[in-house]
């Protein structure tokens, strides 16, 4: 991450008299086309004052979604269901053993700025990950948070090989996020090679996972990861109940 990057994302913390984030941990495989209406609903209701800001934390079934940047041709399967997304982005897998947080925050409670709010995101995933020992980095030509793999070839120009671990992809309505990041515990890596994901093709760049990279961690050990790196950057959370409440 670039030094102006880096001054952005220190925090993204809200007015001194906000009450604390909704922190929503969903059992089970959660329907994107119902995930994508709730999401709808609560940001409606949030930008409204009616409702708290809120991440909820999800697993999808096996499926692709088309950001707004995505190619026709970028789709190298129909292997799998497609979602049109509506956030930005190209093309990105979901599936079992993936952590989707969808992050509802409203940034006039903030900073209605979007650039340092991507910056905020991206320093909480590299914080998460730093706590199982990961080094996790961004690019200013791609985008998510990447990982170096000394152990894969480099490219044709000797470039060193990195790993995609962690995608970004937001929008925003009334200055109120929706959609949000997803980080890579323990999904099938092979679903990736059905799109070129987010673009990107290059040989020695490729997607990774924490099971992957030789971490044995569970989907639990990973929410509290996310929840302990997302309070110094965002504020306080608190446990809230499902998606119905």
């Amino acid at each position: 991450m670039s030094e102006s990057r880096e001054k952005l994302c220190k925090n993204f913390l809200p007015a001194a008299d906000s009450p604390p984030v909704d922190w929503i941990v969903a059992e089970g495989l959660t329907d994107y086309a119902y995930a994508c209406q709730r999401m709808e609903d609560w940001a409606a209701r949030i930008a409204d004052g009616s409702e708290s800001e809120k991440v909820w934390l999800v697993e999808h079934p096996p499926l692709y979604t088309a950001g707004t940047s995505a190619k026709p041709q970028d789709l190298l399967t129909k292997n799998l269901p497609v979602f049109d997304a509506g956030r930005g982005g190209q093309y990105t897998y979901h599936g079992p053993g993936q952590r989707v947080a969808y992050v509802l925050l409203d940034l006039s409670r903030r900073r209605r700025d979007v650039r340092a709010f991507v910056g905020a995101l991206e320093a909480w995933l590299i914080a998460a990950l730093a706590l199982f020992n990961v080094q996790g980095f961004t690019r200013e030509d791609r985008v998510g948070v990447w990982t170096p793999r000394a152990d894969k070839p480099p490219g044709p120009d000797g470039e060193s090989a990195e790993d995609k671990i962690a995608a970004i992809g937001v929008r925003l309505r009334r200055w109120v996020s929706f959609h949000g990041v997803s980080i890579n515990v323990e999904p099938d890596l092979r679903h990736f090679s059905g799109i070129v994901p987010c673009g990107i093709f290059q040989s020695h760049l490729g997607v990774t996972s924490l099971v992957d990279l030789g971490q044995l961690v569970t989907m639990p050990e990973v929410d509290i990861a996310l929840r302990q790196a997302f309070e110094p950057i965002f504020g306080a959370t608190r446990t809230a109940s499902g998606a119905d409440s």
